[in-house]
């Protein structure tokens, strides 16, 4: 008829209470967001190559917005997220593999971080000083 045993309260699952953050939880959760941050990122793109087939009102209008500090910072973020995510991508890929598992995956976690940044600063630098960089030995 009835079941008669004793109901027992079911475990809770753990959750950021009791797991200590670590690099690699950190860089899962940024791999996440970065992804979402591209998804947007990628609508201003649009908006932007839309402006400029749109003609150059428009494309006058666009270019004053990203060219504006905020713009600018937007767009700084967006290629920081674009890095990010690439090598949170080529992370997963090596675990894809069967490596990269044990102490690496520490070391892989901050690699990332510390990649993302250097690409980023690499190509903002290029894009403010650039333009005063020859590009051949002919003018």
């Amino acid at each position: 008829m009835g079941d008669h045993r004793q109901l027992r309260p079911r475990p809770l699952s753990p959750h950021l209470q009791i797991y200590r953050l670590s690099i690699t939880m950190v860089m899962s959760i940024v791999h996440r967001l970065t992804g979402l941050a591209l998804y947007f990122g990628t609508l201003l793109l649009v908006g932007w190559l839309a402006a400029a087939a749109l003609g150059e009102p428009a494309f006058a209008i666009a270019q004053a917005i990203m060219g504006h500090w905020v713009g600018q910072l937007v767009l700084l973020g967006y290629t920081w997220a674009l890095f990010h995510h690439m090598l949170g991508g080529l992370r997963h890929f090596v675990w894809d593999f069967g490596a990269g598992y044990g102490p690496a995956r520490y070391v892989l976690g901050w690699l990332t971080l510390a990649g993302s940044t250097i690409l980023t600063a690499l190509v903002w630098a290029f894009v403010w000083f650039g333009a005063a960089i020859p590009l051949s030995a002919g003018g």
